[in-house]
């Protein structure tokens, strides 16, 4: 009997410290993306619909680090533009944490993009791009993968500019783009 107590305490302890209740980008993501003035869409690297076979090896090393994308956006107007400071408010707070490392940033006050990363400098597990205009509303993009980094984000632009992109993955971010 008292070994089951034991174990089911402490079970119910591991539960507790398991969960955490930190704001993370993925949880707004799995928050936001049924909300009404979200959009959001998982990009997949067959969205470049490019010819393997005409890249290089560094280029389709760069194209191998590359798992998936996940795009929420946030479309702004004359009558949300409180719940537009909020939200955007959010995704600053969690940018702040320590584990996303600035890159770069463009911009300044109302208006801007930054350019962040999760991991070591030699094997980026996540890029952030989190870019708002107080007109437009703003979008965040996580770039997942394994084993990334700043040379293979680089080379990838390389390997977009030859890319034939399915334009069809990014129907949903033409409402957000419509003024």
């Amino acid at each position: 009997m008292k070994v089951t107590v034991f174990t089911s305490t402490l079970l119910f302890l591991l539960l507790l410290v398991s969960c955490n209740s930190e704001p993370s980008l993925q949880k707004y993501f799995v928050e936001n993306s049924e909300k009404k003035d979200f959009i959001a869409l998982d990009v997949s690297p067959n969205i470049l619909n490019v010819d393997k076979t005409k890249l290089s090896a560094e280029q389709n090393e760069a194209l191998n680090s590359f798992d998936k994308m996940n795009v929420l956006a946030f479309k702004a107007d004359s009558n949300n533009q409180v719940q537009f400071e909020a939200e955007r408010n959010k995704v600053k707070a969690i940018l702040k944490d320590p584990k996303y490392q600035e890159l770069m940033k463009f911009g300044s006050g109302k208006d801007g993009a930054s350019v962040s990363y999760v991991g070591s400098d030699d094997n980026i597990k996540e890029f952030v791009i989190f870019a708002n205009r107080k007109e437009n509303g703003f979008a965040v993009v996580r770039v997942l993968g394994e084993n990334m980094n700043p040379n293979n984000i680089m080379t990838l632009m390389s390997v977009l500019q030859k890319s034939k992109i399915d334009m069809e993955q990014l129907k949903p971010l033409e409402q957000l783009l419509k003024k």
